[in-house]
């Protein structure tokens, strides 16, 4: 066989809902205290990271490194706080602002997360 058959999967890509999209354009327009690193969408806090869906990151990688849909895992988050009408997650060397918590339970786990973490933020 002569022809060349390939097919190229990538199981770490979400495409971005209506809601996702209108809420990454809100999180865009709002202006925040220092640089953002990244936007995400569909994040949940498991243990000391947050882990979600990325947009627009200033690190994007020439092989797709960070590319726009891919699924990110930050390292250990830092600090929380909300800034207008969103939250940021600071990590050692990076900002994120959350546009969309996960449907399954999000924000429970920036809830349970801030509980258990208590006064250190």
């Amino acid at each position: 066989m002569t022809e060349d058959n390939t097919v190229e999967v990538d199981f770490h890509v979400k495409r971005y809902s209506d809601f996702d999209l209108l809420r990454i354009a809100r999180a865009v327009g709002q202006g925040y205290d220092g640089e953002i690193t990244a936007f995400l969408v569909n994040v949940h806090i498991h243990r000391l990271s947050a882990v979600g869906v990325v947009f627009g990151h200033v690190r994007q990688g020439p092989h797709g490194r960070f590319a726009d849909g891919h699924l990110i895992q930050t390292s250990d988050i830092v600090s929380i706080r909300k800034e207008g009408n969103f939250w940021v997650i600071m990590t050692m060397n990076s900002k994120y602002v959350v546009a969309t918590f996960r449907r399954d339970g999000g924000r429970r786990s920036l809830r349970d997360f801030c509980r258990l973490v208590g006064e250190r933020f």
